[in-house]
């Protein structure tokens, strides 16, 4: 059983928490507002947990999520909570779902269907959302089910992959078809569930996430802690696994699972999910327990290829190899942390399992959904904007997405210059007491020096969105300036979001006006 496995279940009454009314989802909206048209400053969220974001054909926004949450948005700013994919799934498929699996645990037919991802397949013409079927002892395994349109009905196309199968029941899964063997390979007893070591080797069969590569291939990774992430290469005609794909065994590789690209050994990582930004293949995981004091936060690393090797700015695999608690690890580049702004009523905790996405005009998101301070495992869905520094490495905008533009030839000078509220995310977070890292208070000067709380110098690159912050002692953190809307407000206000050269830590700051 995973380390999360248990806490999977609070997920059920965050939901019930959040659906009692907007303000415990972020305090932004009393829940009688418009939808598609909000008030300005006011922004309608949802409760999806492990949200997977998928634009249509029409331009609707859908998420689909854990225990078959929906919610749908027209702006990327507020959100509908809908039970489009519950409705769309039938008992009998449901049933069919289930055969491999029995989770004690579940309160109904959807407690052990998690973190779902969608996908449109081109060959097939078909939305395929890949969900995973949890069972107790990681008997999990990930199914596609296949619709003609996003709003279903999904029908059953079968099973991708299984895990936790044993000599007693692994005739029930493909294994004897994929490695073309008549008797289960040792490996799988010697490192098995009866003997407790299942999880040092191989993979919890959940959170997949389905992509489309360059070369047209489409592959899917998943995984969740225990053995690591992996990633299988799908036939289009089908949507399920390549057979004729063959994977070496070895220290990162598995005959039956496929490759292994990031994790192991029981090191947390899950959620994890590759998205194109620029020249680069982004893998994001998210590290810790998925409760508001578990430490959940959002790790990147990018690679050339969609395969890996994956690496951090630090030059970082992305592998653990021996056992290690890896929560506020420094290996991993970290979008941000637990944090809260000056004015906010509750600090940001355990935001993670996000997903990523490029829209047609070239901007990149990440949707993920976050806890907070208020007491209750209550949690909700956020939107931020990412961009790449001129390092070309990704950085998230301080608030909230609003329909904010990032102005190629920057902003002025005499704009960004004045006092500024700084988080810099540091790692060292007391998870356990929900802690949160505070605002400290400085002054971009006109000279281009820096005086406060802390001191140093700045510069904005000339004609474009780069700003370089430096402070004495420190690093130089990099990365880019523009004028955002403070998160429950209407205050339009200039922010910056950098990375550390050497330390890897995000930067983000806000005017105050």
């Amino acid at each position: 059983m995973t380390p999360t496995r248990i806490l999977r279940a609070i997920a059920i009454l965050g939901a019930c928490v959040c659906a009692g009314g907007a303000a415990l989802c972020g305090g932004e909206d009393d829940g009688r507002r418009g939808f598609f048209r909000p008030p300005k400053g006011w922004v309608r969220t949802a409760s999806v947990h492990d949200p997977s974001i998928f634009r249509d054909k029409d331009g609707k926004y859908i998420i689909f999520g854990t225990h078959l949450a929906s919610a749908e948005s027209r702006n990327l700013i507020s959100w509908k909570q809908t039970k489009t994919l519950r409705d769309a799934i039938a008992p009998d498929v449901l049933d069919k779902i289930r055969a491999y699996n029995d989770d004690a645990a579940s309160h109904d037919s959807y407690g052990y269907l998690w973190a779902p991802d969608v996908i449109y397949n081109k060959k097939m013409r078909k939305y395929c959302v890949y969900l995973s079927a949890n069972g107790d002892h990681w008997q999990s395994n990930i199914v596609l089910l296949t619709a003609d349109k996003i709003e279903g009905p999904y029908d059953y196309a079968g099973s991708v992959v299984y895990g936790g199968f044993t000599q007693a029941n692994w005739m029930e899964t493909d294994v004897s078809r994929v490695l073309h063997t008549k008797a289960l390979p040792q490996r799988y007893i010697d490192h098995g569930v009866k003997n407790g070591k299942w999880g040092f080797m191989y993979p919890n069969c959940i959170d997949p996430c389905v992509f489309y590569d360059d070369n047209g291939r489409l592959l899917m990774i998943y995984g969740s802690w225990s053995g690591g992430i992996f990633m299988l290469a799908l036939d289009e005609k089908t949507g399920l696994r390549d057979e004729k794909v063959r994977y070496p065994t070895n220290l990162h590789s598995d005959a039956y699972f496929g490759r292994k690209i990031a994790g192991g050994q029981y090191a947390s990582g899950e959620g994890s999910y590759i998205q194109k930004i620029g020249d680069w293949y982004w893998l994001f995981i998210s590290y810790g327990k998925l409760d508001a004091k578990g430490g959940y936060n959002v790790r990147v690393f990018r690679s050339q290829k969609p395969g890996g090797p994956y690496r951090d700015k630090r030059g970082n695999a992305t592998f653990y190899d021996t056992s290690r608690h890896n929560f506020n690890d420094p290996v991993g580049v970290r979008l941000f942390g637990a944090y809260k702004w000056n004015g906010d009523e509750h600090g940001m905790v355990a935001q993670g399992h996000n997903s990523a996405l490029v829209d047609a005009d070239g901007r990149a998101y990440i949707v993920y959904h976050t806890r907070t301070t208020a007491g209750h495992e209550g949690h909700y869905i956020r939107v931020h904007q990412l961009f790449l520094n001129k390092d070309g490495w990704l950085v998230a905008a301080p608030f909230r997405f609003r329909g904010e533009r990032l102005d190629k030839h920057g902003l002025a000078k005499s704009a960004v210059a004045g006092d500024y509220d700084i988080i810099l995310h540091r790692l060292g977070i007391d998870h356990a007491h929900l802690d949160c890292v505070r605002p400290e208070r400085i002054t971009l000067k006109p000279d281009r020096t820096i005086s406060g709380a802390r001191t140093g110098k700045w510069e904005l690159e000339h004609n474009s969105p780069y700003i370089n912050i430096t402070f004495d002692g420190d690093d130089t953190y990099r990365g880019v300036a523009l004028v955002q809307a403070v998160d429950g407000t209407d205050n339009k206000t200039p922010v910056f979001t950098a990375l550390g050269d050497d330390n890897q830590l995000t930067l983000w700051g806000a005017k105050s006006k």
